[in-house]
């Protein structure tokens, strides 16, 4: 059974500061290392969090989830944030995952496009450049501009292991590359007849139609495409600040502050 722990947010101010002398960690930061996937999510808890006014809590720019995995594993850090699940192996090295939310791959088309839902197969066959012209899947004559990303983006590596028919799809060489998430919605927001895609979020609705796939919406739990933010730590070394954050973190308050930044709901 795991160690019980009081909440370090819950105790005295005279009290934290006695623990941060008898035990000098709890004085530092405590970092959360991992995936770019989810990244603005977890700055908003920790923010949320540091404000109670306990351990502050830092989100350093990405390692990816197999830094984490290292990281957390090492004994280095003692939390981590992956946007994948933990194989048995690491499991094995005494890894535990928490679960958090789902973060949508969207789907964004250029607002004057008039199309709110394709199928799997007709996206594929845009990105793939078979379809050229939105009147193919119920638009208008107008010609389809496609804005990729580059090949190590995440989004795009979540598509290919996600989404039926992109696993070995070649981008058409008839694309625009986008570097970044912002560049593809401000490429897609000026060029009529453009999509584009990358991690959701309801700051894409407005001018931007966000589609839906299969007859789900990204934040629907049939959404044929997206990957699990989750916390990952050691029993090993997981102490008190850990373990209060972890709970923060899966508190009703953590959950809303996902939800308002695009998270969907966990799978049963």
């Amino acid at each position: 059974m795991a160690p019980a722990f009081v909440s370090l947010r819950k105790l005295p101010v005279a009290a934290l500061a006695f623990l941060a002398l008898s035990f000098g960690a709890w004085a530092e930061d405590l970092a959360i290392v991992g995936t770019g996937d989810g990244i603005e999510m977890l700055q908003a808890i920790a923010t949320a969090y540091n404000a109670g006014g306990a351990v502050r809590v830092t989100v350093p720019p990405s390692i990816g989830s197999g830094g984490a995995v290292a990281a957390v594993g090492g004994e280095r850090q003692k939390l981590g944030r992956v946007a994948r699940p933990l194989t048995e192996a690491e499991k094995g090295q005494g890894l535990v995952e928490v679960p958090l939310t789902r973060i949508p791959s969207a789907f964004f088309v250029h607002g004057g496009v008039g199309v709110t839902g394709l199928t799997s197969a007709q996206v594929a066959a845009i990105f793939a450049g078979t379809t050229d012209n939105w009147s193919a899947v119920g638009g208008p004559d107008l010609k389809i501009r496609v804005v990729r990303r580059e090949d190590t983006d995440s989004t795009l590596a979540v598509l290919r292991s996600s989404m039926g028919g992109w696993r070995d799809l070649v981008l058409t060489s008839r694309s625009k590359t986008a570097t970044t998430t912002q560049d593809a919605i401000e490429t897609v927001r000026q060029t009529p007849g453009a999509i584009g895609f990358g991690p959701f979020s309801p700051a894409l609705a407005g001018d931007l139609t966000v589609l839906a796939i299969d007859g789900n919406t990204p934040r629907d739990p049939a959404y044929p495409s997206a990957v699990t933010l989750a916390l990952i730590y050691k029993a090993a070394t997981r102490d008190a600040a850990a373990a209060d954050f972890l709970a923060f973190a899966t508190s009703d308050h953590a959950k809303r502050l996902l939800e308002e930044r695009g998270g969907a709901p966990l799978k049963p």
